[in-house]
């Protein structure tokens, strides 16, 4: 007697989960300030589009042709970032995926740094030192990454591919969260502008 038939849902490979970054935001950030000063720096960069005249590299333009389901962060410098890659493709917008908050510690005001250097530190604080001026803490913020990893997982599932379109320091907490839940870096672009990384898995 022949064994019953597995039905070719649960026997399909799932598909792979692309985590890309946004493109070049237009907020320059070839300047020095204050701790305060960037502060508002980045409350008007999470808030602000991306800088005119960028092309979407053509292999995140091939990924998201090939993507069974592509998400995006509301920021809207990730919404302008979907519609130049999406091609009129339907994105489901989440706020699962913004950024992850980068309060400054309080410092001197003879203390400047570019917005790249007190990003580095902002973020050193709030990993190291809880430091979250009552926004998002470190602890939430993973919890949120687990929740992301987890919807991610569950439509690939499918066998459909799936694209990310968010922020680099969270779309690295999800991808630890996708390492811990069994699935592995296949294709590692880093954290640039533009870049993806993609998981598949193990």
């Amino acid at each position: 007697m022949s064994s019953p038939s597995v039905s070719a849902s649960s026997t399909a490979k799932p598909g792979a989960i692309v985590l890309a970054r946004h493109g070049e935001p237009a907020l320059s950030r070839k300047c020095t300030m204050t701790s305060a000063q960037y502060r508002d720096w980045w409350g008007r960069y999470e808030i602000g589009g991306l800088l005119a005249g960028q092309t979407p590299p053509a292999e995140l333009l091939a990924t998201a042709e090939g993507a069974g389901a592509i998400y995006a962060s509301t920021r809207r410098r990730a919404q302008e970032t979907a519609a130049a890659v999406a091609a009129g493709r339907e994105v489901m917008s989440d706020a699962l995926f913004i950024e992850a908050p980068l309060p400054p510690p309080k410092a001197p005001d003879w203390l400047k740094l570019s917005p790249r250097w007190w990003g580095v530190v902002s973020r050193f604080w709030w990993h190291a030192f809880n430091h979250h001026e009552g926004q998002e803490t470190r602890a939430q913020a993973e919890v949120r990454a687990d929740q992301a990893a987890a919807l991610l997982i569950a439509r690939a599932e499918s066998g459909q591919d799936v694209l990310v379109l968010a922020h680099g320091y969270f779309n690295h907490m999800v991808g630890r969260r996708l390492k811990a839940r069994g699935w592995r870096l296949t294709h590692n672009q880093g954290f640039r502008y533009w870049s993806q990384r993609r998981f598949e898995r193990a």
